[in-house]
């Protein structure tokens, strides 16, 4: 031991020295190897360093060395101690400008040194950086042009919240979705490297939350067998679901086993610095020198890192270090940059998701998601809303019927503050399952319980829901099972942009056999529906909702036509029949009726009267599908108040399968106009009514007209929801003038004449 220990020690003292800002880039030399300051080798230190003692919180009066910074090329001429001081005056730009508009907060703070790190030592944007998901790009945004945009962040015609390529040549890769970069990362570098470029550097950063995705798996796996050139970052914040912490079967630790795998890395093994990492790295040297050190490497390895699951996947493991400290992140980053080695590498840091931002640390989420707040005290500024969120009337309505059957369990993909499973998980946390993000896993895991006679609710965002498509074809839908599908976030989703606008689930489930899928129009539908499903064990179910409040109770009575006991919303559902729709409005108004809408939905749906509607080609039918119904409805009073011809009748669907075919059969009878009106794309709803409409003859004569209202066939991005379905054409006023149109009330300007 003691011959290997001194030829252990003669080969670090004969490491060759290495300027940890190499001279080859272009940047001053700041320290060398025997300049270092003694590395960190515990997981306290700059992790868990805060800057501020107490409330009020306040940054730096100028911002003088980013002020000098507008694109990483400006990042050359710093020293150590400028790079210092960039981190702290661009932790605290992000602070003040999410302050103002809001947005995704804590993952920025999280990662500031790391980005730092990385604009200095690879040139963007002819290396590649992808951010996973990209909610952490604030800060690589501000380094890289966009600065001065802050103020439209993730507002209409502003800068997005996400890396977009369109965007900025510096955003390398587009991204909302978890787990892609590694994926994308190894393709660069393949196109690179078949294409003869010049460098070849692509860097994937991923969290250990994003990195429970299968697909991740499925990329270091490949790049592995292909050597790969490629750095894969490992940001390990133990943040892994949103909330982390949130009650469930597995207890509030995160969700995942591999976030439990990596901090065990963290507590067995003291932070490396630069000089740990020059052991250590013989390994991406060339074979001959290898062999030559082989023994020694082996024993310095031992000591430094051990065996990872990383490298049985055929990277080389660097790790773990502090990823708040620039003084060992850019030397290393530096090395493995300059290597030869096609060895694809993963660097494991860890940080603290809110770093720098005492409010940040202290709360629950760490402020992920915030709108506009007091820096002083990191209070934000959330008025009161006027009703529940149907994400948190479905939570409760979801403890309802568990309450009452102890087979009513609940899963989420990672998100159990959007879905409402954290407030389930505090009334039955060993019926809450948090799989992590593996929606795939969820789906198929529901099916699996529901083999054995639980009531799985599967609670996935719709956009989210793309990810487990063959799992709801395959293992769901052609076994039958009775898997309830919950889908939050349909139809625009508002400031998070395209990747998270739920358009396509009435169009992609839609065509799927078994399926069963309902979309209420308001608070009192969703506790009905939600009480359905979980009565309803003959076959899958969906049902969608989406982002929003309930209307409220006097809303519900003047717009709708409730009659509510004492004025009062009914805590609890009622199971609705299954494929049946409703009459909302009759000619002259909702209570034109003969009676009031009952909470349960049920109505009379007899014709109304009132000299309206003597000719067919005046009697209008608007049947919408979800929370367009509130539209509709305007838009039918607007219509009847400006022509005292027309005669408008609004139906609410709530199923898209099965269809109310009597009650489609019954407007098309009765009426010379139907509109179908939905939140969802081509494909959905409304190309359900028309093909069962054509089949059934009802357009034979030529006396029925047909439009369908839908979102076009185009991406939306940052906006709120009113304006993005301003743009989309489904407010009251568009569908006030469909109907005008249809009814020839207006004249229609021919296309010629607009493209005067």
């Amino acid at each position: 031991m003691k011959f290997i220990s001194a030829v252990v020690a003669a080969a670090i003292a004969s490491a060759p020295v290495c300027n940890a800002f190499s001279p080859s880039s272009g940047r001053s030399p700041l320290r060398t190897i025997q300049q270092s300051t003694q590395s960190q080798k515990t997981s306290t230190s700059l992790l868990d360093t805060q800057t501020d003692s107490g409330p009020p919180y306040s940054g730096p009066a100028s911002k003088p060395i980013l002020d000098s910074v507008k694109f990483p090329s400006d990042m050359n001429r710093l020293n150590m101690s400028e790079l210092k001081q960039l981190a702290h005056e661009l932790r605290w730009e992000v602070i003040e400008a999410v302050s103002k508009t809001g947005g995704h907060f804590s993952s920025s703070l999280g990662v500031i040194e790391l980005t730092t790190a990385l604009h200095y030592v690879f040139d963007m944007p002819e290396d590649d950086i992808i951010w996973d998901v990209a909610h952490q790009c604030y800060p690589h945004k501000m380094l890289t042009g966009r600065r001065d945009r802050f103020p439209t962040l993730r507002q209409l015609n502003g800068m997005s919240g996400f890396c977009k390529r369109k965007e900025s040549e510096y955003d390398s890769f587009g991204a909302g979705h978890s787990s892609t970069s590694i994926s994308a990362a190894q393709g660069m570098s393949v196109a690179k490297s078949t294409l003869n470029k010049r460098k070849n550097n692509c860097i994937a950063v991923i969290g250990d939350g994003a990195i429970t995705g299968g697909m991740a798996y499925e990329a270091m796996n490949n790049a592995g067998y292909l050597s790969s050139r490629m750095i894969v970052v490992l940001n390990d914040n133990g943040q892994v679901s949103l909330p982390t912490g949130t009650q469930s079967a597995g207890g509030v630790k995160p969700a995942s086993q591999l976030s439990a795998y990596t901090s065990n890395l963290l507590v067995s093994k003291p932070f490396q610095d630069f000089r740990d990492f020059a052991k250590s790295f013989n390994r991406l040297l060339p074979e001959n020198v290898q062999d030559v050190n082989k023994r020694i490497d082996e024993y310095a390895r031992g000591v430094v890192t051990g065996g990872t699951l990383f490298e049985e996947l055929g990277f080389f493991y660097v790790g773990p270090i502090d990823g708040h400290d620039l003084e060992n992140m850019v030397p290393i980053l530096e090395k493995l940059r300059d290597s030869d080695s096609n060895k694809p590498v993963l660097l494991h840091i860890k940080t603290n998701k809110g770093q720098g931002y005492a409010p940040a640390l202290a709360a629950s989420d760490r402020m992920h998601g915030v709108g506009k707040f007091d820096i002083a005290t990191g209070i934000q500024q959330k008025g009161k809303a006027a009703a529940p969120s149907f994400t948190s009337i479905f939570a409760n309505s979801l403890i309802d019927a568990a309450t009452e059957d102890r087979a009513v369990v609940g899963i989420t993909a990672a998100m159990p503050g959007g879905t409402g499973m954290d407030i389930f998980g505090r009334r039955f946390p060993k019926r809450t399952f948090d799989v992590g993000i593996a929606e795939q896993h969820a789906v198929t895991f529901a099916a699996g319980m529901a083999c054995e006679g639980l009531k799985p609710f599967c609670c996935i965002y719709s956009t989210f829901m793309q990810r487990g498509y063959d799992q709801v074809v395959h293992d769901v839908a052609i076994q039958n099972l009775p898997v309830r599908m919950i889908l939050d976030r349909a139809g625009v989703v508002g400031n998070d942009g395209p990747t998270h606008h739920g358009c396509y689930d009435l169009a992609y489930l839609g065509c799927i056999p078994n399926l069963t899928i309902m979309s209420p129009s308001d608070e009192i539908e969703l506790r009905n529906m939600v009480a359905t499903c979980a009565g309803f064990d003959d076959g899958p179910t969906v049902l969608r909702y989406p982002r929003g409040v309930g209307y409220g109770a006097d809303k519900l009575q003047n717009l709708f036509g409730y009659d509510l006991e004492d004025g009062e919303i009914p805590t609890k559902g009622v199971p609705l029949e299954i494929g049946k729709g409703r009459i909302i409005r009759r000619p002259g108004g909702v209570h034109a009726l003969g009676e009031d809408i009952a909470a349960n939905g049920s109505s009379d749906s007899k014709l109304g009267s009132g000299g309206r509607g003597a000719k067919r080609e005046d009697r209008v039918a608007i049947l919408s599908l979800g929370t367009r119904l509130s539209e509709s409805l305007i838009a039918a009073n607007e219509v009847e108040e400006m022509d005292h011809d027309i005669a408008v009748t609004v139906a609410d669907a709530r199923f898209m399968k099965p269809l109310d075919v009597d009650l489609i059969r019954e407007l098309a009878k009765d009426n010379g106009i139907i509109i179908t009106v939905e939140e969802g794309s081509i494909g959905g709803f409304g190309d359900h009514v028309l093909h069962f409409l054509s089949l059934d003859g009802a357009l034979d004569n030529g006396d029925l007209k047909f439009r369908p209202m839908v979102l076009p066939d185009a991406y939306f991005e940052a906006a709120t929801q009113y304006e993005q379905y301003e743009m989309a054409g489904l407010n009251s006023h568009h569908i006030r003038g469909t109907v005008l149109r249809l009814a020839e009330k207006v004249e229609v300007p021919e296309l010629a004449e607009l493209e005067k």
